[in-house]
Protein backbone atom coordinates (compact mmCIF):
# COMPACT_ATOMS: atom_id res chain seq x y z
CA UNK A 1 0.00 0.00 0.00
CA UNK A 2 1.47 3.49 0.51
CA UNK A 3 4.59 2.26 2.09
CA UNK A 4 5.98 1.16 -0.88
CA UNK A 5 9.07 3.06 -3.07
CA UNK A 6 6.68 4.51 -5.92
CA UNK A 7 5.01 6.62 -3.36
CA UNK A 8 9.11 7.55 -2.24
CA UNK A 9 10.15 7.88 -5.29
CA UNK A 10 7.62 9.72 -6.60
CA UNK A 11 7.57 12.25 -3.88
CA UNK A 12 11.23 12.90 -4.17
CA UNK A 13 11.56 13.16 -7.66
CA UNK A 14 10.88 16.72 -9.69
CA UNK A 15 8.24 16.25 -12.79
CA UNK A 16 9.51 15.26 -15.91
CA UNK A 17 8.46 17.03 -18.83
CA UNK A 18 7.81 14.61 -21.01
CA UNK A 19 6.88 14.62 -25.18
CA UNK A 20 4.12 12.58 -26.23
CA UNK A 21 4.56 11.24 -29.78
CA UNK A 22 4.30 7.68 -30.63
CA UNK A 23 1.71 4.95 -31.65
CA UNK A 24 -2.13 5.81 -32.54
CA UNK A 25 -4.49 5.35 -29.97
CA UNK A 26 -6.08 2.85 -32.48
CA UNK A 27 -3.82 0.62 -32.72
CA UNK A 28 -4.96 -3.06 -32.63
CA UNK A 29 -3.32 -5.76 -30.66
CA UNK A 30 -0.63 -8.01 -31.85
CA UNK A 31 -0.98 -11.55 -32.59
CA UNK A 32 -2.43 -14.42 -34.80
CA UNK A 33 -6.13 -14.96 -34.08
CA UNK A 34 -8.54 -13.18 -32.18
CA UNK A 35 -7.63 -14.87 -29.07
CA UNK A 36 -4.21 -14.04 -28.94
CA UNK A 37 -2.66 -10.76 -27.67
CA UNK A 38 0.69 -8.97 -26.56
CA UNK A 39 0.97 -6.98 -23.39
CA UNK A 40 4.18 -4.87 -22.14
CA UNK A 41 4.93 -5.58 -18.44
CA UNK A 42 6.77 -2.98 -17.06
CA UNK A 43 8.56 -3.53 -13.82
CA UNK A 44 11.41 -3.03 -11.18
CA UNK A 45 13.12 -5.91 -12.14
CA UNK A 46 16.60 -4.07 -11.30
CA UNK A 47 16.90 -1.09 -8.98
CA UNK A 48 15.75 -0.25 -4.94
CA UNK A 49 12.60 -1.10 -5.42
CA UNK A 50 13.30 -4.92 -7.08
CA UNK A 51 12.91 -6.20 -3.55
CA UNK A 52 9.61 -5.24 -3.69
CA UNK A 53 8.16 -5.44 -7.57
CA UNK A 54 9.98 -7.74 -8.79
CA UNK A 55 8.27 -10.82 -8.80
CA UNK A 56 5.39 -8.63 -10.47
CA UNK A 57 6.69 -11.08 -14.05
CA UNK A 58 6.02 -14.23 -12.08
CA UNK A 59 2.81 -12.96 -11.18
CA UNK A 60 2.15 -11.94 -14.78
CA UNK A 61 2.88 -15.63 -16.15
CA UNK A 62 0.59 -17.16 -13.84
CA UNK A 63 -2.15 -14.62 -14.86
CA UNK A 64 -1.45 -16.10 -18.53
CA UNK A 65 -2.50 -19.23 -17.25
CA UNK A 66 -5.66 -17.97 -15.39
CA UNK A 67 -6.23 -15.93 -19.05
CA UNK A 68 -5.97 -19.44 -21.07
CA UNK A 69 -9.15 -20.77 -18.84
CA UNK A 70 -11.00 -17.68 -20.77
CA UNK A 71 -9.62 -18.74 -24.49
CA UNK A 72 -6.79 -15.75 -24.43
CA UNK A 73 -3.46 -16.56 -25.37
CA UNK A 74 -1.17 -13.84 -23.74
CA UNK A 75 1.97 -13.10 -24.47
CA UNK A 76 4.34 -10.87 -22.38
CA UNK A 77 7.32 -8.78 -22.97
CA UNK A 78 9.19 -7.39 -19.95
CA UNK A 79 10.30 -3.84 -19.67
CA UNK A 80 12.84 -2.95 -16.79
CA UNK A 81 12.21 0.13 -15.59
CA UNK A 82 15.65 0.35 -13.50
CA UNK A 83 13.49 2.00 -10.46
CA UNK A 84 14.98 5.03 -12.59
CA UNK A 85 12.15 7.87 -13.91
CA UNK A 86 14.59 8.61 -16.81
CA UNK A 87 14.20 4.98 -18.03
CA UNK A 88 10.24 4.29 -17.79
CA UNK A 89 9.42 6.93 -20.57
CA UNK A 90 11.83 5.02 -22.93
CA UNK A 91 11.33 1.65 -21.89
CA UNK A 92 7.28 2.21 -22.22
CA UNK A 93 7.60 3.61 -25.35
CA UNK A 94 9.76 1.02 -26.79
CA UNK A 95 6.73 -1.69 -25.51
CA UNK A 96 4.08 0.50 -28.16
CA UNK A 97 6.22 1.72 -30.40
CA UNK A 98 8.29 -1.51 -30.80
CA UNK A 99 6.46 -3.84 -29.17
CA UNK A 100 3.14 -2.60 -30.50
CA UNK A 101 1.62 -4.11 -27.05
CA UNK A 102 -2.52 -3.91 -26.88
CA UNK A 103 -1.94 -2.93 -23.12
CA UNK A 104 1.00 -2.48 -20.27
CA UNK A 105 0.68 -3.90 -17.02
CA UNK A 106 2.51 -1.58 -14.40
CA UNK A 107 4.56 -2.89 -11.07
CA UNK A 108 7.28 0.28 -10.96
CA UNK A 109 7.83 2.82 -8.16
CA UNK A 110 7.94 5.06 -11.33
CA UNK A 111 5.32 4.49 -13.33
CA UNK A 112 4.37 8.04 -13.07
CA UNK A 113 7.15 9.25 -15.17
CA UNK A 114 5.47 7.23 -18.04
CA UNK A 115 1.57 7.91 -17.33
CA UNK A 116 1.37 11.33 -19.21
CA UNK A 117 2.66 10.16 -22.56
CA UNK A 118 0.60 6.77 -22.21
CA UNK A 119 -2.12 8.51 -21.25
CA UNK A 120 -1.89 10.93 -23.78
CA UNK A 121 -1.66 8.00 -26.32
CA UNK A 122 -4.43 6.11 -24.73
CA UNK A 123 -2.34 3.05 -24.05
CA UNK A 124 -4.80 0.60 -21.11
CA UNK A 125 -2.50 0.42 -18.47
CA UNK A 126 -3.11 -2.20 -15.58
CA UNK A 127 -1.63 -2.51 -11.69
CA UNK A 128 -1.14 -0.82 -9.22
CA UNK A 129 -1.62 2.44 -7.78
CA UNK A 130 1.48 2.78 -5.79
CA UNK A 131 3.15 5.57 -7.17
CA UNK A 132 0.72 8.72 -7.69
CA UNK A 133 -2.51 10.43 -8.46
CA UNK A 134 -2.91 9.64 -11.92
CA UNK A 135 -4.34 6.14 -10.99
CA UNK A 136 -7.30 8.18 -9.97
CA UNK A 137 -7.73 10.88 -12.28
CA UNK A 138 -6.47 8.89 -15.97
CA UNK A 139 -9.17 7.19 -17.47
CA UNK A 140 -6.63 5.12 -19.46
CA UNK A 141 -5.64 3.40 -16.08
CA UNK A 142 -6.86 1.04 -13.94
CA UNK A 143 -5.83 -0.24 -10.42
CA UNK A 144 -6.49 -3.73 -9.96
CA UNK A 145 -7.57 -2.86 -5.84
CA UNK A 146 -8.96 0.32 -6.88
CA UNK A 147 -7.16 4.16 -6.37
CA UNK A 148 -5.81 4.44 -3.03
CA UNK A 149 -5.45 8.00 -1.28
CA UNK A 150 -3.77 7.95 1.55
CA UNK A 151 -4.81 11.56 2.53
CA UNK A 152 -8.67 9.82 3.08
CA UNK A 153 -8.94 8.04 6.15
CA UNK A 154 -11.42 4.92 7.33
CA UNK A 155 -11.79 3.60 10.28
CA UNK A 156 -10.83 0.12 9.72
CA UNK A 157 -7.30 -0.21 11.31
CA UNK A 158 -8.85 2.11 14.58
CA UNK A 159 -11.44 -0.75 14.96
CA UNK A 160 -8.30 -3.65 14.46
CA UNK A 161 -6.33 -1.83 17.08
CA UNK A 162 -9.39 -1.69 19.44
CA UNK A 163 -10.43 -5.19 18.97
CA UNK A 164 -7.01 -6.45 19.65
CA UNK A 165 -6.82 -4.53 23.31
CA UNK A 166 -4.84 -1.55 21.77
CA UNK A 167 -5.60 1.70 24.32
CA UNK A 168 -2.70 3.78 23.03
CA UNK A 169 -0.93 4.08 19.82
CA UNK A 170 1.96 5.41 17.88
CA UNK A 171 2.49 5.96 14.16
CA UNK A 172 5.54 6.67 11.98
CA UNK A 173 5.68 7.42 8.74
CA UNK A 174 8.35 9.25 6.43
CA UNK A 175 8.94 12.35 5.47
CA UNK A 176 7.52 12.60 2.46
CA UNK A 177 4.18 14.20 1.52
CA UNK A 178 2.45 10.87 0.72
CA UNK A 179 3.82 8.90 3.39
CA UNK A 180 3.19 11.78 6.07
CA UNK A 181 -0.56 11.88 5.00
CA UNK A 182 -1.02 8.15 5.47
CA UNK A 183 0.76 8.08 9.18
CA UNK A 184 -1.70 11.04 9.89
CA UNK A 185 -4.71 9.39 8.54
CA UNK A 186 -3.57 6.44 10.63
CA UNK A 187 -3.88 8.20 13.63
CA UNK A 188 -6.92 9.79 12.63
CA UNK A 189 -8.67 6.12 12.69
CA UNK A 190 -6.93 5.73 15.93
CA UNK A 191 -8.95 8.87 17.32
CA UNK A 192 -12.32 7.63 15.45
CA UNK A 193 -12.79 5.16 17.55
CA UNK A 194 -11.58 6.81 21.02
CA UNK A 195 -8.16 5.56 21.03
CA UNK A 196 -5.09 7.79 21.89
CA UNK A 197 -2.20 9.26 19.61
CA UNK A 198 0.66 8.91 21.74
CA UNK A 199 3.28 9.50 19.02
CA UNK A 200 2.73 10.87 15.58
CA UNK A 201 6.08 11.03 13.77
CA UNK A 202 5.81 12.20 10.01
CA UNK A 203 9.38 13.22 9.54
CA UNK A 204 11.16 9.83 9.63
CA UNK A 205 14.19 10.32 7.22
CA UNK A 206 13.77 8.25 3.48
CA UNK A 207 16.62 5.71 3.68
CA UNK A 208 17.21 6.02 7.54
CA UNK A 209 17.79 2.94 9.64
CA UNK A 210 18.25 4.75 12.86
CA UNK A 211 15.28 3.65 14.89
CA UNK A 212 16.42 4.00 18.42
CA UNK A 213 15.14 7.38 18.67
CA UNK A 214 11.36 5.87 18.05
CA UNK A 215 11.99 3.84 20.67
CA UNK A 216 13.18 5.81 23.15
CA UNK A 217 10.18 8.05 22.48
CA UNK A 218 7.52 5.79 22.91
CA UNK A 219 9.29 3.74 26.30
CA UNK A 220 7.28 4.98 29.48
CA UNK A 221 4.62 6.40 27.30
CA UNK A 222 1.93 3.84 27.48
CA UNK A 223 1.80 3.13 23.62
CA UNK A 224 0.86 0.04 23.16
CA UNK A 225 -0.35 -0.34 18.96
CA UNK A 226 1.96 0.50 16.53
CA UNK A 227 1.93 0.99 12.77
CA UNK A 228 5.07 1.54 10.81
CA UNK A 229 4.51 3.04 7.44
CA UNK A 230 7.98 2.44 6.37
CA UNK A 231 9.82 -0.12 4.58
CA UNK A 232 10.52 -3.59 5.93
CA UNK A 233 14.54 -2.59 6.75
CA UNK A 234 13.11 0.33 8.96
CA UNK A 235 10.09 -0.65 10.22
CA UNK A 236 11.26 -4.45 11.52
CA UNK A 237 13.85 -2.71 13.47
CA UNK A 238 12.20 -0.73 15.28
CA UNK A 239 9.24 -2.85 16.58
CA UNK A 240 12.41 -5.19 17.67
CA UNK A 241 14.00 -1.35 19.24
CA UNK A 242 10.38 -1.19 20.89
CA UNK A 243 10.28 -4.15 22.51
CA UNK A 244 13.79 -4.31 23.98
CA UNK A 245 12.81 -0.99 25.68
CA UNK A 246 10.07 -3.04 27.88
CA UNK A 247 7.27 -1.74 25.38
CA UNK A 248 4.41 -4.25 25.80
CA UNK A 249 2.91 -4.10 22.36
CA UNK A 250 -0.10 -5.25 21.95
CA UNK A 251 -0.42 -5.18 18.08
CA UNK A 252 2.49 -3.86 16.15
CA UNK A 253 0.76 -3.95 12.13
CA UNK A 254 2.69 -4.17 8.68
CA UNK A 255 1.28 -3.35 5.28
CA UNK A 256 4.11 -5.04 3.99
CA UNK A 257 6.03 -8.15 4.28
CA UNK A 258 3.64 -10.86 4.22
CA UNK A 259 4.25 -13.84 2.75
CA UNK A 260 7.03 -14.72 -0.15
CA UNK A 261 8.16 -11.01 0.47
CA UNK A 262 9.39 -12.32 4.45
CA UNK A 263 10.61 -15.53 3.54
CA UNK A 264 12.75 -14.21 0.76
CA UNK A 265 14.03 -11.62 3.47
CA UNK A 266 15.82 -14.33 5.34
CA UNK A 267 15.94 -16.00 8.88
CA UNK A 268 16.58 -12.77 10.97
CA UNK A 269 13.43 -10.66 9.41
CA UNK A 270 11.17 -13.88 10.45
CA UNK A 271 12.57 -13.55 13.86
CA UNK A 272 12.58 -9.82 13.90
CA UNK A 273 8.65 -9.77 12.43
CA UNK A 274 7.35 -12.50 14.73
CA UNK A 275 4.09 -11.61 16.41
CA UNK A 276 3.57 -9.26 13.97
CA UNK A 277 0.19 -8.41 12.21
CA UNK A 278 0.23 -7.51 8.21
CA UNK A 279 -2.56 -6.26 6.80
CA UNK A 280 -3.81 -6.86 3.28
CA UNK A 281 -6.31 -6.07 0.96
CA UNK A 282 -6.92 -9.70 -0.70
CA UNK A 283 -8.00 -12.87 0.68
CA UNK A 284 -4.51 -13.87 2.30
CA UNK A 285 -3.99 -17.86 1.54
CA UNK A 286 -4.00 -19.03 5.00
CA UNK A 287 -8.14 -18.87 4.25
CA UNK A 288 -7.98 -21.72 1.42
CA UNK A 289 -10.71 -20.35 -0.31
CA UNK A 290 -11.43 -21.45 -3.94
CA UNK A 291 -9.93 -17.98 -5.51
CA UNK A 292 -6.43 -18.62 -2.98
CA UNK A 293 -6.58 -21.99 -3.80
CA UNK A 294 -6.41 -21.56 -7.85
CA UNK A 295 -3.94 -18.75 -7.46
CA UNK A 296 -1.90 -20.70 -5.34
CA UNK A 297 -1.72 -23.27 -8.54
CA UNK A 298 -1.29 -20.94 -11.03
CA UNK A 299 1.81 -19.84 -9.16
CA UNK A 300 3.01 -23.31 -8.64
CA UNK A 301 2.78 -23.75 -12.69
CA UNK A 302 5.56 -20.93 -13.45
CA UNK A 303 7.71 -22.54 -10.74
CA UNK A 304 6.86 -20.34 -7.35
CA UNK A 305 6.67 -22.95 -4.43
CA UNK A 306 6.73 -20.50 -1.88
CA UNK A 307 4.11 -18.39 -0.43
CA UNK A 308 2.56 -15.59 -2.44
CA UNK A 309 4.79 -11.38 -2.72
CA UNK A 310 2.95 -8.69 -2.73
CA UNK A 311 4.00 -8.00 -6.54
CA UNK A 312 2.74 -11.66 -7.64
CA UNK A 313 -0.58 -10.97 -6.32
CA UNK A 314 -0.71 -7.64 -8.38
CA UNK A 315 0.79 -9.05 -11.69
CA UNK A 316 -1.80 -11.81 -11.25
CA UNK A 317 -4.53 -9.59 -10.69
CA UNK A 318 -3.57 -6.98 -13.42
CA UNK A 319 -4.02 -10.06 -16.09
CA UNK A 320 -7.24 -10.96 -14.58
CA UNK A 321 -8.66 -7.16 -15.17
CA UNK A 322 -7.21 -7.16 -18.18
CA UNK A 323 -9.59 -10.21 -19.06
CA UNK A 324 -12.57 -8.90 -18.08
CA UNK A 325 -11.86 -5.89 -20.18
CA UNK A 326 -11.26 -8.54 -23.12
CA UNK A 327 -14.52 -10.37 -22.52
CA UNK A 328 -16.44 -6.75 -22.86
CA UNK A 329 -14.61 -5.32 -25.41
CA UNK A 330 -15.63 -7.98 -27.76
CA UNK A 331 -13.07 -9.51 -30.81
CA UNK A 332 -10.34 -7.71 -31.79
CA UNK A 333 -10.27 -4.71 -30.26
CA UNK A 334 -8.62 -1.49 -30.21
CA UNK A 335 -6.90 -0.24 -27.47
CA UNK A 336 -10.11 2.84 -26.85
CA UNK A 337 -12.38 0.05 -27.11
CA UNK A 338 -10.41 -2.02 -24.18
CA UNK A 339 -10.19 1.45 -22.28
CA UNK A 340 -14.14 1.70 -22.63
CA UNK A 341 -14.41 -1.31 -21.95
CA UNK A 342 -12.27 -1.49 -18.65
CA UNK A 343 -14.14 1.93 -18.02
CA UNK A 344 -17.53 0.33 -17.97
CA UNK A 345 -16.50 -2.22 -15.35
CA UNK A 346 -18.67 -1.91 -12.12
CA UNK A 347 -18.19 -5.55 -9.97
CA UNK A 348 -15.04 -6.30 -10.10
CA UNK A 349 -13.54 -9.45 -7.93
CA UNK A 350 -10.31 -9.48 -8.36
CA UNK A 351 -10.58 -13.43 -9.35
CA UNK A 352 -12.27 -13.87 -6.24
CA UNK A 353 -9.68 -12.88 -3.94
CA UNK A 354 -11.52 -9.42 -2.70
CA UNK A 355 -14.33 -12.10 -1.22
CA UNK A 356 -17.34 -10.64 -0.82
CA UNK A 357 -16.18 -7.34 -1.73
CA UNK A 358 -16.77 -5.91 -5.38
CA UNK A 359 -14.74 -3.16 -7.12
CA UNK A 360 -16.69 -0.97 -9.00
CA UNK A 361 -13.74 0.72 -11.91
CA UNK A 362 -15.93 2.98 -13.20
CA UNK A 363 -16.70 4.91 -10.47
CA UNK A 364 -12.52 5.47 -9.25
CA UNK A 365 -13.79 5.93 -6.36
CA UNK A 366 -10.58 6.06 -3.77
CA UNK A 367 -9.81 3.61 -1.22
CA UNK A 368 -7.63 4.21 1.39
CA UNK A 369 -8.46 1.22 3.64
CA UNK A 370 -8.81 -1.48 0.71
CA UNK A 371 -12.27 -2.12 -1.12
CA UNK A 372 -15.34 -0.88 0.93
CA UNK A 373 -12.71 -0.28 3.51
CA UNK A 374 -12.02 -4.01 4.42
CA UNK A 375 -8.91 -5.17 5.01
CA UNK A 376 -7.62 -9.20 6.24
CA UNK A 377 -5.39 -9.30 8.48
CA UNK A 378 -2.72 -12.21 9.42
CA UNK A 379 -0.42 -13.03 12.37
CA UNK A 380 2.85 -14.16 12.17
CA UNK A 381 3.23 -17.25 14.59
CA UNK A 382 7.14 -18.60 14.30
CA UNK A 383 6.88 -19.04 10.71
CA UNK A 384 3.61 -19.03 9.62
CA UNK A 385 1.20 -16.61 8.85
CA UNK A 386 -2.16 -16.98 10.39
CA UNK A 387 -5.50 -15.83 10.60
CA UNK A 388 -6.99 -13.15 12.83
CA UNK A 389 -10.45 -14.42 14.14
CA UNK A 390 -12.96 -11.39 13.52
CA UNK A 391 -10.62 -10.08 10.85
CA UNK A 392 -11.35 -12.16 7.73
CA UNK A 393 -11.86 -9.59 6.77
CA UNK A 394 -12.26 -6.40 8.96
CA UNK A 395 -14.22 -3.66 7.12
CA UNK A 396 -14.38 -0.16 8.49
CA UNK A 397 -15.87 3.18 7.20
CA UNK A 398 -14.87 6.53 5.68
CA UNK A 399 -14.44 9.19 8.12
CA UNK A 400 -16.25 12.21 7.10
CA UNK A 401 -13.92 15.56 7.14
CA UNK A 402 -10.68 13.97 6.85
CA UNK A 403 -8.26 15.04 3.91
CA UNK A 404 -4.34 14.79 5.38
CA UNK A 405 -3.33 16.41 1.26
CA UNK A 406 -0.55 18.12 2.28
CA UNK A 407 0.13 16.96 5.78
Amino acid sequence: MRTKWGVAVAGLVMPLVLAACGSSSTASSSGASRNTYTIGVLADVTGPAASVNGSATLGVEAGIKLAARYGYKIKEVVADTGTNPAQVLPSAQKLVDENNVLAIVASSAVTFGAAPWLTSNEIPVLGWSEDGSEWLTSKNMFASGGPSDPALAATTLGKFWKMEGVTKVGVVGYSYVLSAEGAESDADSARAVGLQVGYLNDTFPLGSTNVQPIALALNGDGVNGFVGLLEPNASLPAIQAIRQEGVRLKAAVLFTGYGGDLEKAGPGAVEDANGVYFALQFEPVELHTAATMQFQKDLRSVGVNTDPTFAEYQGYLSVDLLVQGLEKAGPNPTRARLIAALNGIKNYNAAGLLGSQTLNIRARTPVPSGVDNCLWFTRLSGTEFQLVPGAEPLCGSLIPGINNTGS
